[in-house]
């Protein structure tokens, strides 16, 4: 932590979802802007710090910013850990990050998009793509879990595509503001 940052901590109710088996999805709608979904093969840390922090800020994602980059690419860099990074007219609007590490449980870990990005009918779109691109690797169950500092939408868009809750906690957050 920066001598220029304090922090807050705030609880909060997590919520554990999954999926026990892979969903009849419709398709979401494509929307009406060039996008594109792509792997980020053992991104460097600087461009995983970037997605992170500017999609995470917002909901006070701070456990990655914790960590050196040495520690962050042990993660990144595994091969069972996928970043997928959704494009929105050729700039990144959302990034995805699937950990099947803990095999055969698969974890979408982080899921978001750009605050410049939020309201304009990408998340079922590049939620629905991450959803089907994890089942495409076999899971015996696919894991994700939000909470209530999270954006208001994520977890009824979550149920909607199939996710069920599993466990509900009490959790504490750290709140990051500047001093």
């Amino acid at each position: 932590m920066s001598d220029q940052q304090s922090s807050d901590r705030v609880e909060v109710t997590i919520t554990y979802l999954e999926q026990t088996e892979r969903p009849v999805l419709m398709p979401a709608p494509r929307p009406g802007r060039k996008v594109a979904i792509l792997r980020a093969e053992a991104p460097p840390a600087h461009f995983y710090r970037y997605l992170y922090r500017h999609v995470g800020e917002a909901y006070n994602w701070v456990t990655r910013n914790r960590l050196s980059d040495s520690d962050l690419e042990k993660i990144i860099h595994d091969p069972q850990v996928f970043i997928y990074v959704l494009y929105v007219d050729g700039v990144p609007g959302g990034f995805a990050e699937v950990d099947e590490r803990d095999s055969p449980i698969h974890e979408i870990k982080f899921f978001g998009l750009t605050p410049e990005f939020l309201g304009a009918g990408l998340g079922r779109y590049f939620l629905t793509n991450i959803v089907d691109l994890a089942w495409s690797r076999a899971p015996g169950k696919l894991r994700l879990e939000t909470c209530s500092a999270d954006h208001p939408a994520a977890l009824p868009l979550y149920q909607q595509l199939g996710f069920q809750v599993f466990d509900r906690r009490q959790g504490v957050i750290e709140l990051l503001k500047d001093a």
